[in-house]
């Protein structure tokens, strides 16, 4: 099963959305706003890519942050960043079986799912 994990009103997930759906492909949504992002779902993250990857800095979230706030990051400050607002994550965020993928390319995603069989709506 492929999770997606993500804000309903991002554009990049809508169009992910709209990928996944045309290539057939079956994806459970956890949306940040509704479920929040826990410190376990946050460090498993971190397993896959750094806390400077998953902060996206050209987002409006991040502009709206203090520049002490953005110099003073490190592990666990940016975790809390994540957990209190969600929105400062890039997105989309996409998890199979074994691969983990951040950001939306169109490349990349036809890459990974190659591998996958396509599971019909």
């Amino acid at each position: 099963m492929v999770r997606l994990f993500g804000i309903p009103n991002c554009d990049t997930i809508r169009k992910t959305r709209k990928w996944l759906t045309a290539h057939r492909l079956e994806f459970e949504f956890y949306d940040y706003k509704k479920a929040g992002c826990s410190d376990d779902l946050l460090r498993q993250f971190l397993e896959h890519f750094s806390w400077k990857e998953l902060i996206n800095t050209r987002g409006t979230t991040w502009r709206k942050l203090s520049d002490g706030d953005k110099s003073s990051l490190d592990t666990e400050s940016a975790i809390e960043l994540m957990q209190r607002l969600p929105s400062i994550i890039k997105r989309p965020l996409i998890q199979t079986d074994s691969i983990w993928v951040l950001g939306f390319n169109e490349q990349r995603l036809h890459e990974v799912f190659a591998q996958e069989p396509a599971k019909g709506n």
